[in-house]
């Protein structure tokens, strides 16, 4: 018999966790405002908000933590950090940050003006945020197949390379500061952008003589999928493919939270020298002197090691497997969720499961309440309450999927969690009929506004 796999690792530490009551979490769901942000970690059971800086670090990064140079200015943390960006990913310049809508906002403070738009694939909510926090616009470029979760598309997060070529003609090049990939694609599902959709933007982005930006997240998780699903790319190793990645981008920003499998930390990297002197300007004002930004010694130790351990095969095999394994049992159940199954998340298709309920009611947020109630899972609304409002006409924008993410922390769950989550999931989606109410919004933010809300129960 064929041996099944298994994970490449084993458990040195647990961390008890435990199952309340249906009626404590009434109360404490009610107490947050109906936002599952607003709950304290000891009232959720098992967390899927997000896989952002809530993985388990290895042996080797905290053994790294403890040899991190926490030096002011010139720390030897820097240049280990520095050496692995280099090598893995090929730039020479880097800035470090304390996450990754940090680097964000210094680099969009030197290239994105008010009446600027800046193309790309789904840009998630903090990219979508600065951007429009200095009066620009966020134009959404990704496919169309992106938009329908029963189709079987292996790279959903592909731009659509006419939508971008009329953006680009449609605009000055002063207009348009650069264009970003988001890889792997969060907003559309975790889904993957192929190396040739990759090759091919950039070829477009060079006729046009506009930057190529890469928020960066979920690289490795990219180029798993490059290397399992795009054809001539099976025989070459994640760093090959990684390498040949970033040859087309000019930069890249990074929330190193994610696949360098910290609990904090991110970095921007450039090739242009110019653009690193201007960014490092904002970098001082807004993180740190340009060798720590904003983090400890000991936490650039332990991205540096991060970055090598999460572009590891096994490891990747390993984690994609472990989301696919969540999606295979919610498929099935009977639960539509987007398809292929992403990188890091199940994206659960709340606009099919309450189709009765008005989506004025924010239809993926009720269902992540409802999801809560029934197990003491936290996940996360990606519809339109992430979508806030118009920023001009101050109107609600209803985005055209709405989905429950539930993302999975790297090296932390069990199968055994994964069939808990699967379960109350199910059992959520054959009383959906019964969910005929949902929320309206009592107090939100200006911007970003998902973070903070408060609902009310209609």
């Amino acid at each position: 018999m064929e041996l099944p796999f298994a994970e490449p690792y084993r458990i040195k530490m647990v961390e008890s966790i435990r199952c309340s009551t249906r009626e404590e979490r009434e109360k404490w769901i009610r107490e947050a405002g109906y936002n599952l942000f607003n709950l304290r970690s000891s009232q959720v059971f098992i967390d899927l908000l997000t896989d952002s800086g809530t993985g388990a670090m290895s042996d080797k990064q905290w053994s790294e933590m403890m040899l991190g140079d926490e030096s002011y200015a010139g720390a030897s943390s820097y240049y280990k950090l520095k050496a692995a960006i280099k090598d893995i990913l090929g730039f020479d310049h880097f800035l470090p940050t304390h996450q990754g809508r940090a680097a964000e906002n210094v680099l969009f403070s030197v290239l994105v003006k008010e009446g600027d738009v800046v193309p790309g694939n789904s840009h998630f909510d903090t990219t979508k945020g600065h951007i429009e926090f200095r009066k620009a616009t966020a134009i959404d470029c990704t496919i169309d197949e992106a938009f329908n979760t029963t189709i079987d598309h292996p790279f959903k997060g592909n731009v659509d390379l006419n939508k971008l070529e009329d953006v680009l003609k449609s605009h000055s090049r002063e207009q348009v500061p650069m264009i970003i990939i988001t890889v792997t694609c969060n907003s559309s599902g975790g889904q993957p952008v192929s190396l040739a959709n990759i090759k091919a933007v950039k070829q477009l982005a060079l006729k046009y003589d506009v930057p190529v930006i890469f928020d960066s997240a979920r690289f490795a998780e990219n180029a798993y999928f490059i290397k399992t699903r795009e054809e001539g790319q099976q025989d070459r190793s994640i760093r090959e493919i990684v390498s040949e990645m970033y040859s087309y981008a000019d930069g890249m920003t990074m929330s190193s939270k994610k696949d360098a499998i910290v609990n904090i930390g991110g970095f921007i990297a450039l090739r242009d020298q110019e653009l690193f002197r201007q960014a490092s300007v904002f970098n001082i004002m807004f993180e740190g002197f340009l060798t720590y930004g904003g983090l400890a010694g000991r936490d650039l130790n332990a991205m540096a090691q991060g970055l090598y351990e999460g572009t590891e095969f096994d490891y990747l095999k390993s984690r994609v497997g472990q989301v696919a394994l969540l999606g295979q049992k919610l498929t099935g159940y009977g639960v539509p969720v987007q398809m292929p199954y992403g990188g890091h998340a199940i994206f659960v298709d709340a606009g099919r499961i309450l189709v009765n309920l008005p989506k004025e009611q924010f239809r993926a947020q009720t269902l992540a309440v409802e999801l809560y109630l029934e197990a003491g899972i936290r996940g996360v609304e990606i519809g339109a309450i992430l979508a806030d409002r118009d920023p001009v006409t101050r109107e609600n924008r209803y985005p055209a999927l709405e989905l429950l993410r539930l993302a999975i922390p790297r090296r932390t769950y069990t199968n055994d969690h994964i069939n808990y989550v699967a379960v109350a999931m199910g059992n959520v989606y054959e009383r959906r009929h019964q969910i005929t109410t949902g929320y309206a919004i009592e107090e939100e933010a200006p911007i970003l506004r998902h973070f903070t809300v408060k609902l009310s129960k209609i």
